[in-house]
């Protein structure tokens, strides 16, 4: 599955829609065992969730918006398919997010890329779901830094906090994505799948269980004077750099 949504493959709510009606026709096809998840082109895997989805807009569209983004997590790391993230380019919050759902990173050895949570830079908050999943990945202690700073990692610093599994040249990703994803498909899916939900099954509980709270909480915060303010802040130095 190839992300394409130029520029930078914002996670707006059409793709974020479209993204999960696609794994769950992938998922209850029977046919299909393994998902490898990239970007249609380099520098970008995906920049995150999109900015002007939370910006200016009611409410009633920030919680169809964040029901989206939840929708995508839950589907994603609560997969019975092995996923594998072909890592092409940076990956920032969102984006990251999503690659930490998969069962293996495997990242572009390139000093242009980087990886990490840094919504605390943007002056919103990362929510719980997306702390325990990258706490699931790299421990509390690295989480609880990278969470508080906002960090994004460059490739090597990833693979060395375990952010990645896998660091390959830039023209090898995908290749490497294909043999990495058969040595995973060579285990009996029914085992597998029984491992992967008894270790993930808790964290994801915990997010259905407060599920409308999560989302009452986001419209509550996205809606401040301040935290609109600030995204709007970010969206016009991102305006500035493009000129």
């Amino acid at each position: 599955m190839k992300m394409k949504n130029p520029p930078v493959n914002s996670l707006s709510l059409e793709l974020l829609t479209e993204f999960s009606i696609g794994l769950e026709k992938l998922e209850i096809d029977r046919g299909c065992r393994g998902l490898i998840l990239t970007s249609v082109r380099d520098p970008i895997f995906s920049a995150g969730l999109d900015i002007t989805e939370m910006c200016g807009k009611s409410a009633e569209h920030y919680a169809a918006f964040w029901r989206a983004v939840q929708e995508m997590w839950l589907k994603l790391f609560g997969s019975n398919m092995v996923i594998i993230a072909a890592v092409n380019g940076s990956s920032p919050a969102g984006g990251c997010l999503m690659a930490l759902c998969c069962d293996y990173r495997i990242m572009a050895d390139s000093p242009k890329y980087s990886i990490g949570l840094n919504e605390t830079q943007l002056g919103i908050v990362a929510p719980f779901w997306f702390k325990d999943t990258m706490t699931h990945i790299v421990g509390s202690r690295v989480t609880e830094q990278s969470l508080q700073l906002g960090q994004m990692y460059p490739a090597p610093a990833a693979l060395k906090i375990g952010l990645v599994d896998q660091l390959v040249p830039e023209d090898k990703v995908q290749s490497t994505a294909a043999t990495v994803m058969a040595q995973w498909l060579s285990v009996p899916d029914h085992a597998r799948q029984i491992t992967k939900s008894m270790i993930r099954k808790p964290i994801i509980d915990r997010l259905v269980k407060q599920r409308e709270a999560d989302i009452n909480n986001f419209v509550s915060f996205i809606s401040k004077e301040s935290i609109q303010k600030s995204l709007l802040v970010y969206m016009e130095r991102l305006r500035q750099k493009k000129q």
